[in-house]
């Protein structure tokens, strides 16, 4: 993968296509209302819209909720549904949960939308993250105060200035590698070329998730979000997990981040650290090891 990245960092442009992806809805309906107004056809403020405040407080924050909230982040190639299982489980004990669809299209952006999500929450939150999507937690959490644990599920930890082009090449072991991608150039919204990086079917289920079927694997394989070369060369900031207590799950049998380097990033967090035989994507192959890594955390701020 990182002797591609290198080869396209003349196409520096695509570090601001993630501005787009922290836009939300909100902002589009906005533009719909204000533009309603230039026609003369509502009387609505650009504020709001169907009555819903698009700017609010976050201050006047109600409905504290004594138990935490958890929410999900996950990685590259992948959605939420990732975490169907830990979600159904904890629902059933009663907890809220929140599975944000992180945007994928630069760490700095990613970690900024994750954090716009989180400064909605009252109350306690408990913020998981699996691979790269514990590298949006680690810098999404920075300034959150009621961000109480992050969970790390075979996730990147990185420290100030570290890229997860370092990180997943520190050890070997990765079969993430240049001849296993595809690379796909996509426009940006402010003018340029992007690169998008998706994994070819032939090396999918090792890869990334050697001990879930077969079956399975190439839905997974063809369903496969986009992941921006900015994710993989932007440096992180400070990271949340300096302040903040926290738990790693390590996959051993993981193809994509090198256990070694997982076992590093988690004594190095400081972190619970707990293994289990898996993939790279535990919470799939092995949901009740990653739902103990997960309880244990929300256990220690409950």
């Amino acid at each position: 993968m990182f002797g591609l990245i290198h080869r396209l960092r003349w196409r520096r442009p695509f570090v601001i296509a993630a501005a787009l992806a922290a836009l939300t809805g909100a902002t589009i309906a906005t533009t719909s209302v204000a533009s309603a107004q230039q026609r003369g056809t509502t009387g609505a403020s650009t504020s709001t819209i169907l009555g819903l405040n698009l700017t609010p407080d976050p201050d006047t924050r109600s409905e504290t909720s004594s138990q935490p909230t958890v929410v999900f982040v996950h990685g590259g190639w992948a959605d939420s549904s990732g975490w169907n299982a830990q979600i159904a489980a904890l629902q059933d004990k009663g907890y809220p949960v929140i599975a944000v669809a992180n945007p994928l299209r630069g760490l700095t952006s990613d970690a900024d939308y994750v954090r716009s999500v989180l400064q909605t929450i009252p109350g306690p939150i408990v913020l998981v993250g699996h691979s790269y999507g514990g590298a949006v937690i680690s810098n999404a959490a920075r300034g959150v105060d009621n961000v109480e644990a992050l969970v790390y599920i075979a996730a990147f930890a990185p420290a100030v200035g570290e890229t997860l082009e370092q990180l997943v090449t520190m050890n070997p072991g990765t079969q993430i590698t240049p001849d296993a991608l595809d690379a796909r150039p996509y426009p940006l919204p402010g003018g340029g070329t992007g690169i998008d990086l998706y994994i070819k079917a032939a090396v999918f289920r090792d890869a990334f998730a050697g001990d879930l079927h077969r079956k399975t694997t190439n839905l997974m394989q063809a369903e496969q979000r986009p992941f921006s070369v900015a994710a993989f060369t932007e440096p992180s900031g400070d990271p949340a997990w300096q302040t903040v207590p926290s738990w790693y799950l390590v996959a051993t049998n993981d193809h994509a981040i090198p256990p070694a380097t997982q076992e590093f990033m988690a004594y190095r967090a400081d972190s619970v650290v707990s293994h289990v035989a898996a993939s790279h994507v535990p919470m799939q192959s092995q949901p009740k090891a990653t739902l103990a890594t997960i309880m244990a955390a929300i256990e220690a701020v409950d």
